[in-house]
């Protein structure tokens, strides 16, 4: 199934960083395996307003909603990061929220650091781990190398990051299933 909601949702980053050659762009697509139930993994994946939620660099986030103050495709979020990595801010925008399938898509659209013309998807697709509700995440981005980087040196670096962010939103969500077990049981 693994191969299969890549193509259907992730190849087109691996196409267009293809097709862009010229542009000397790079991209990947990683999986993560995830021991907690697909909706509650989602409800943290979703939170475009609250990146925080899972994502360890991030401190501040503030949104700009489109429309009548609703999350919807075109909102923008002002991100500030933490120390330690080469920015402070970041402006992204909300590309593809699909509640039904499970399908979020950011573009940054400006910020104090090199990630130019990034666009990533992510996609959460329930599974069944040691026999339990579990959730395999696929994120995928595509980026420009920027001038001085080689496309090898601009994956490792992106690719670093999204792990670091999958691996704490599977603590989260981890111990977030754990504690809902807890509560039914202690009812």
């Amino acid at each position: 199934m693994e191969r299969e909601y890549i193509r259907m949702h992730h190849d087109r980053h691996q196409h267009q960083a293809q097709e862009e050659e010229e542009k000397k762009q790079c991209s990947s697509t990683l999986v993560k395996h995830i021991k907690a139930p697909a909706p509650l993994v989602w409800s943290l994946v979703r939170r475009f307003d609250e990146p925080q939620k899972y994502k360890p660099f991030v401190s501040r986030c503030t949104v700009q909603p489109q429309g009548q103050g609703d999350l919807a495709v075109g909102s923008l979020r002002q991100v500030n990061v933490k120390s330690g990595l080469p920015a402070t801010t970041s402006t992204e925008r909300l590309e593809q929220l699909d509640d039904h399938q499970r399908i979020l898509g950011v573009t940054i659209v400006g910020g104090d650091h090199r990630l130019n013309n990034y666009s990533s998807l992510i996609t959460v697709h329930p599974e069944v781990t040691e026999g339990r509700p579990g959730t395999m995440v696929i994120e995928s981005f595509v980026v420009d190398v920027p001038d001085g980087n080689t496309v090898d040196e601009t994956c490792y670096f992106v690719e670093a990051l999204i792990r670091c962010n999958l691996s704490s939103l599977a603590t989260v969500s981890e111990r977030m299933a754990v504690q809902d077990c807890d509560n039914l049981i202690n009812q």
